[in-house]
């Protein structure tokens, strides 16, 4: 199991050394560290397309507007550009690939080299752009109940870019995902409700409910 750490707040540090949210923090097994070039790569092509650049969730967020519109991260067998409203994008090409079965709005590239990154560096660059005028026309994406529950759109667009949190949340007992979803739905405003399910993590990512804290 995942040792839960406490998770970064910066960019550059996530990029030079991890999202510490595992003991492989800052240590040449790091998945980071496995991807420095590649990487490197993805965030400069997302900055010359001027989003701004924050840390979420321990991982490199872009938005535009205040909006989230993709994440970089990396992975044990791939990096990816992970887009929060894919499945709005038309991506002709059909280049984006889903980051799970659950996953209703997030898509995203995947690469394992540089050369494919600098190959689509224009077709990256249109898709970005493209997510940038769907937050521009405030596009909203229909999210279906999941096992009767109704997961906040925060708690859904996490889950899509965090395989790993993902799979976390869904091996919880019906009881405790019911608990933590009336949790996180509580609060009016978006902002508290990410606040929420971030304290929570280190509980999900440990097999407990909300009230086992």
């Amino acid at each position: 199991m995942i040792k839960a750490m406490a998770m970064t707040t910066d960019v550059n540090v996530y990029y030079e050394e991890g999202c510490g949210r595992c003991d492989l923090f800052s240590t040449p097994q790091c998945k980071v560290k496995q991807w420095t070039q590649e990487l490197e790569q993805l965030r400069r092509i997302v900055n010359e397309c001027e989003l701004g650049e924050e840390s979420k969730w321990g991982m490199p967020c872009y938005t535009h507007n205040g909006n989230n519109v993709l994440m970089v991260s990396a992975f044990k067998q791939y990096v990816s550009l992970s887009f929060f409203k894919g499945v709005l994008l038309q991506d002709a090409e059909k280049l984006l690939v889903k980051q799970g079965e659950n996953s209703q709005s997030a898509r995203l590239f995947k690469f394992t080299n540089v050369k494919d990154i600098l190959a689509l560096e224009t077709t990256i660059k249109a898709y970005i752009y493209e997510a940038m005028e769907v937050e521009r026309q405030g596009l909203k994406v229909e999210f279906k109940q999941k096992d009767e529950l109704e997961y906040p759109e925060e708690l859904v667009q996490m889950l899509a870019q965090d395989q790993e949190l993902n799979d976390a949340f869904e091996a919880l007992t019906p009881g405790r995902k019911r608990g933590y979803i009336i949790h996180f739905t509580q609060p009016k405003q978006s902002k508290t409700r990410t606040s929420r399910i971030e304290k929570c993590i280190p509980e999900i990512m440990e097999g407990k409910g909300v009230f086992d804290r």
